[in-house]
């Protein structure tokens, strides 16, 4: 670009008031259609959703022209809290205690095998890298129905895979007795802890998850690093530094800005996985793998409880806006990297 000299004393003209607001309406036209998109499909529902865990929205409300529900106030946040929900085995405190426990565990092993696996690919004079990377991340384009049924077909008890390789190695190598796990309907929990009860489903869900989770965080911890400059491993080896001190002093810091904050929507998105709870386990035995967003479900399309549905979504919001608040404070997951 080309610099243009001004003489001594001679005064640039501003842009005038009307030529500053021209450029600011362009740009809103240019969002304009956005916002409007945004408005009908985002924000609206979310007010109306509001609205209506207010009032005792029922079926009877769908029909056009239907009468106009009535203001209940807080009555359905309270029927929630009291577990006064026609579900069986419903308990408000169980579900959040087992959802945040079955995020954060997926968060964490998705994050660690998703970086080991990541430093693994990145090694210098790996043959067919590409390859491999290109094969890790097929689970992520599975459609997620398919997933769920064949992880529930691979855990049935009778002809599952996974029972057959138990019998097939364990079972031969310390030759033990055929063992016929039913490891989605198993009544009797594994661990129990207050309000915290993992079924055996829970191991289930928890395979098929990591099998499914681990390989987008392993693509953004190879983008991480990819982009630490080679230099400063030379001048940490120069300094005598082993692997694990180069780790923790040039691959760690530059790993933190990208992994914590998809860690944390790795965390959401868990938090709301629907299809393996459902269609995997169906939420049992005993509404034990049961989460927020398939009690949600099961209000609406079950209960037809609406308005019930609509206070419940509205905890699920807080909660996770709560959750990652305070996430993002302690981990300081958005603060600017000195890397």
């Amino acid at each position: 670009m080309t610099a243009v000299a001004v003489a001594p004393g001679t005064s640039i003209p501003r842009r005038s008031r009307w030529q500053r607001s021209q450029g600011a309406r362009s740009a809103y036209m240019f969002l304009l259609p956005a916002l409007l998109v945004m408005a009908i499909i985002t924000f609206y529902p979310l007010v109306f959703q509001v609205w209506m865990s207010f009032t005792d929205y029922g079926l009877t409300n769908l029909r056009f022209n239907a009468p106009a529900p009535n203001y209940v106030g807080l009555q359905n946040y309270g029927r929630i809290l009291d577990n006064n929900i026609v579900i069986p085995n419903f308990d408000f405190l169980r579900i959040l205690v087992f959802n945040l426990f079955w995020a954060f565990s997926n968060v964490v092993i998705h994050v660690v095998l998703g970086v080991m696996i990541a430093l693994i690919l990145n090694v210098k004079g790996l043959r067919f890298r590409r390859f491999y990377r290109a094969i890790y991340i097929l689970p992520v384009v599975i459609p997620p129905i398919i997933v769920a049924t064949v992880w529930r077909n691979l855990f049935d008890p009778q002809y599952g895979a996974i029972n057959q390789l138990i019998n097939g190695t364990v079972g031969v190598l310390f030759k033990l007795p055929p063992v016929t796990l039913d490891w989605l309907n198993q009544p009797n929990p594994i661990l129990a802890v207050g309000p915290l009860i993992l079924p055996l489903a829970y191991f289930a869900l928890l395979t098929a998850n990591v099998w499914l989770g681990w390989p987008l965080n392993s693509v953004v911890a190879t983008g991480a690093l990819q982009s630490i400059p080679n230099d400063l491993y030379e001048a940490a080896e120069m300094d005598g530094a082993g692997w694990w001190q180069q780790f923790k002093a040039v691959t760690l810091p530059f790993l933190r800005p990208a992994m914590l904050p998809y860690a944390i929507y790795g965390f959401v998105i868990t938090f709301n996985l629907f299809y393996l709870s459902y269609f995997m386990s169906g939420g049992g035995p005993f509404g034990q793998t049961e989460l927020l967003v398939t009690t949600a479900y099961r209000l609406v399309a079950e209960q037809h409880l609406y308005a019930v549905a609509a206070a419940f979504a509205i905890f699920e919001f807080f909660i996770l806006l709560a959750i990652t608040l305070v996430t993002n404070k302690l981990a300081k997951a958005t603060a600017q990297s000195d890397a």
